[in-house]
């Protein structure tokens, strides 16, 4: 296999799995670990990966976002950890608002065993994950429909939002780092999740490793206007401690 074929096969491995550690990819293309190494450095010379602890990530590109249905598929049992993980942070009778995405969608998933709580959501599936539990009331904030991503966005999200003071907002992003703070791809999505951050006593960002370090398009909010980060053990731990440096709080799962 050449250089440049055998290059193309990891980024398509990566697209595949989400993350892959530089062992497994030896592995799967029957070469040394070193040289390995030296193309995962040559594709993150190209920005086309970010190379972590033992293995790489793909770069997400800015403001660029993958469908909801393409998003499901990478870095799955990460994102049961870490909704599991925010669940225990709810108790009951709580006001929880509930961002779109895959990573907060698990944490609806594991709300059945609250109590009287009510949730405060823009994710069409997540009001309909919930939509058979009766202890939780749902409450859908309205606005546009995003084609492909099952959510809601202005006009009418804030109408609900500036009355609302929630307990807990969980959120989801498309990137965090020390500098930038957190950000996403689309928006007015990221409009929205401002509204959210305001709205909550408590704010909790749920991140797979795949947006640590990352940066995309726009810029949510600064570190310091969140309490908590939920992540997986795959995390840059030279990005983690940035964030901490920061004085952000982080779990890993």
């Amino acid at each position: 296999m050449f250089p440049e074929e055998r290059r193309n096969t990891i980024i398509d491995t990566l697209k595949k799995y989400g993350c892959r550690g530089v062992a497994d990819l030896a592995k799967d293309l029957d070469v040394s670990e070193v040289t390995i190494r030296q193309d995962l450095d040559i594709l993150q010379g190209a920005r086309i990966l970010r190379r972590t602890h033992g293995g790489a990530i793909l770069n997400l590109k800015t403001g660029f976002e993958e469908p909801f249905q393409a998003d499901t598929s990478s870095f799955k049992e990460e994102k049961a950890r870490i909704g599991k993980a925010a669940t225990d942070l709810i108790s009951d009778g709580e006001t929880i608002i509930m961002d779109a995405g895959t990573t907060v969608l698990e944490a609806a998933k594991n709300i059945s065993s609250k109590r009287n709580c009510t949730v405060l959501t823009n994710a069409l599936n997540i009001a309909m994950v919930l939509e058979d539990n009766p202890d939780i009331t749902v409450m859908v904030t309205g606005g546009t429909l995003r084609h492909d991503f099952h959510l809601l966005v202005n006009p009418y999200g804030d109408l609900i939002l500036n009355r609302i003071q929630a307990d807990l907002a969980l959120i989801g992003v498309s990137g965090i780092v020390a500098e930038h703070g957190i950000t996403n791809a689309n928006i007015a999505e990221a409009e929205m999740k401002r509204l959210f951050l305001k709205s909550a006593r408590k704010r909790v960002v749920l991140a797979d490793s795949s947006k640590i370090g990352n940066v995309a398009l726009v810029k949510i909010a600064e570190l310091s206007d969140i309490d908590l980060l939920i992540t997986d053990t795959q995390a840059d731990p030279v990005e983690l401690t940035l964030l901490k440096e920061k004085g952000l709080k982080v779990q890993l799962v």
